[in-house]
């Protein structure tokens, strides 16, 4: 019988994945929901298959699942049309804009996923701890840029309303580098949480095979 720490793993697979198919289920727009779900299935099913190779931390399980669970609902609505009334009325005052901030968080949420790679760095022995930091950060900051320019490609691909969707900048001119900076500062957010836990100093978890 698997150890609980060793079951929340599967519980949120399990749980993401049922979320999964209650976003594809009549989906406000049907070309934009494949567009989103596709890199939330590659992530998933990569963490799936890695699983008994490299077994993460929990914390690090959570904080990159809270962008698949935000994500595969965005792709459900469209991340401009998602029911996020009361958190927007909470971030207008710092924010500002008057627009709906559900992808800013998603973005942000992003960020979480340097708390892993500085986890697997030191784990695997790649890297001391502040050159796994800033590693990490620059990581994610890459991706963020990358992210950027392949939303901007689908937009000008696909048009019409799915780019305009995708793109998801409702209206906004500097919409892509404010998402990069709050990639970014989710980055930033999830190392310093790693310096609180540690996590690679802990043996919550079997051992990862070579």
């Amino acid at each position: 019988m698997q150890k609980p720490q060793n079951l929340f793993p599967t519980i949120l697979a399990l749980a993401l994945a049922a979320l999964m198919v209650w976003s594809g289920i009549a989906p406000l727009d049907r070309a934009v929901w494949y567009a989103e779900i596709i890199p939330v299935s590659a992530v998933f099913f990569a963490l799936v298959l890695t699983h008994r190779r490299f077994r993460f931390s929990n914390a690090a399980y959570l904080l990159m699942s809270l962008w698949l669970f935000m994500h595969t609902v965005g792709a459900h609505y469209t991340f401009a049309a998602v029911p996020f009334d009361a958190a927007n009325c909470l971030l207008a005052p710092l924010l500002g804009e008057g627009r709906n901030h559900f992808d800013r968080v998603g973005h942000y949420i992003i960020g979480f996923y340097a708390f892993a790679m500085a986890e697997w760095l030191l784990r695997r022995r790649l890297a001391g701890l502040p050159l796994a930091l800033f590693f990490s950060l620059f990581f994610i900051m890459s991706v963020a840029a990358a992210y950027e320019i392949i939303e901007w490609q689908y937009a000008v691909i696909e048009g019409g309303q799915a780019g305009i969707e995708v793109l998801g900048s409702q209206g906004d001119i500097w919409d892509a580098q404010k998402d990069m900076l709050a990639d970014t500062l989710g980055a930033l957010t999830s190392l310093a949480l790693f310096l609180l836990l540690r996590p690679d100093r802990q043996r919550p978890f079997p051992p990862s095979r070579e």
